[in-house]
């Protein structure tokens, strides 16, 4: 039997469907609907850089317009429907998911214990107590406000003293709790005070974690390898993911299909077998252009961003400036199913002003004064996100394709 294949126009459809970027951007951007987006997408990562707006803001942005910062604040904060944990980097997480992050809090336990204890931080685990102590009899705590009289350094993820290793890794395998963040420094508290106690002990065991995240993640993804399932929620491992593959394939829960890159190759992939009938398949893309975060889901994975929209992207932050193809922080432009450019911009708020550094068109791509007129009218929208009124372009700012 030939294996169902979707063509590239087809397979950037579904892809694009799957994590919210169909639909023209509109619709409330707080409390129920705002979760329901963060549940469609499975997590938002969180980044610290505000050239123009927080990763995980501009993502949530990018779908519901109306969002504003304080909307997630309030979802994970108040009304405790959002959690903190690791997928392949610190998210915000729907909390009906912590159950399963039981297995990710066991591994990083065991993993960071030999990893930190290695890593020059002796001490840290001496620390455990005292800290969950000062925690239960003070509250909520950040790192300033433990291990008075050691040693602080620069402040560095690298030079963490001995009971800011304690937080973290307390956090990490699960006795402590982020539950809010102030600028962006965490807090933490006892989880069994942070949490429903229901949640805390609804644990499933390591085959029904591994079934629910490759189901998961192949509902967010639409098809994938096995290794793409392993990586999107980071907690188990490609061996894990592919025996759940096969065992799916041969129960018949699961096919093989094609699927055509921009280059013309053709990849093997898992899908349900509903998909040759998905929606997604002929949904034609808003043909609205949009501002991308560098870490938005549908381009995270760069390998397959570049099997799909033929789109290759790296971050230049730690990029010696002279050496940088681009920008420091450089933004995709998503318009329909194609990635069409990207910018180097940034909102100087001070001076109320959204600066326009560098735009690069993609090849093949012609900048012409529709297209123009488009991106002028996102930056409208970006302003107001990123709290200024005004755009400037530099002078030499449109650049040809590379």
């Amino acid at each position: 039997m030939t294996p169902f294949t979707l063509n590239n126009s087809q397979a950037r459809r579904v892809f694009l469907d799957r994590h919210g970027l169909s639909d023209t951007p509109s619709g409330a951007a707080h409390g129920a609907e705002l979760l329901d987006t963060i549940t469609q997408l499975g997590f938002v990562q969180l980044d610290s850089i505000n050239t123009v707006a927080r990763a995980h803001d501009l993502i949530l942005f990018s779908r519901r317009p109306r969002y504003r910062p304080k909307n997630l604040k309030n979802l994970y904060e108040r009304d405790r429907a959002l959690f903190e944990h690791w997928t392949h980097d610190a998210a915000m997480i729907p909390t009906a998911f912590y159950p399963y992050w039981h297995l990710r809090r066991e591994r990083d336990a065991a993993r960071l214990r030999e990893k930190w204890s290695a890593w020059r931080r002796e001490g840290f685990e001496a620390k455990f107590q005292t800290v969950l102590d000062q925690i239960r009899e003070r509250g909520p705590c950040c790192s300033g406000d433990v291990g008075e009289g050691e040693e602080r350094g620069s402040g560095g993820w690298w030079d963490w003293h001995p009971s800011k290793t304690a937080l973290e890794y307390l956090w990490r395998s699960g006795a402590l709790h982020v539950v809010k963040r102030k600028g962006f420094q965490k807090y933490y508290d006892l989880t069994e005070r942070a949490l429903d106690p229901r949640t805390i002990g609804n644990a499933p065991d390591t085959e029904e974690t591994i079934d629910w995240c490759c189901r998961e993640a192949l509902d967010r993804l639409g098809f994938a390898t096995h290794g793409e399932l392993a990586a999107f929620w980071d907690h188990i491992s490609p061996a894990e993911a592919k025996t759940w593959c096969t065992q799916a394939l041969e129960a018949g829960r699961i096919i093989e299909i094609q699927i055509a890159s921009a280059d013309g190759s053709v990849r093997s992939a898992y899908a349900w077998p509903s998909l040759p009938e998905d929606p997604g398949i002929d949904r034609e893309p808003t043909s609205r252009l949009r501002v991308l975060s560098p870490f938005d889901p549908a381009l995270r994975d760069r390998k397959r961003a570049e099997r799909l929209f033929g789109f290759f992207y790296r971050i230049e932050i730690f990029v010696p400036e002279p050496k940088r193809t681009y920008g420091y922080y450089v933004f995709p432009l998503l318009e329909g199913d194609r990635v069409v450019g990207r910018v180097d911009m940034k909102a100087h708020r001070a001076d109320d002003v959204l600066r326009v550094r560098a735009l690069w068109p993609e090849r093949r791509i012609r900048w012409g004064k529709g297209r123009q007129a488009a991106f002028e009218a996102e930056l409208e929208r970006i302003c107001r996100l990123a709290g200024v009124s005004s755009i400037a372009f530099d002078d030499g700012w449109l650049h040809t394709a590379l």
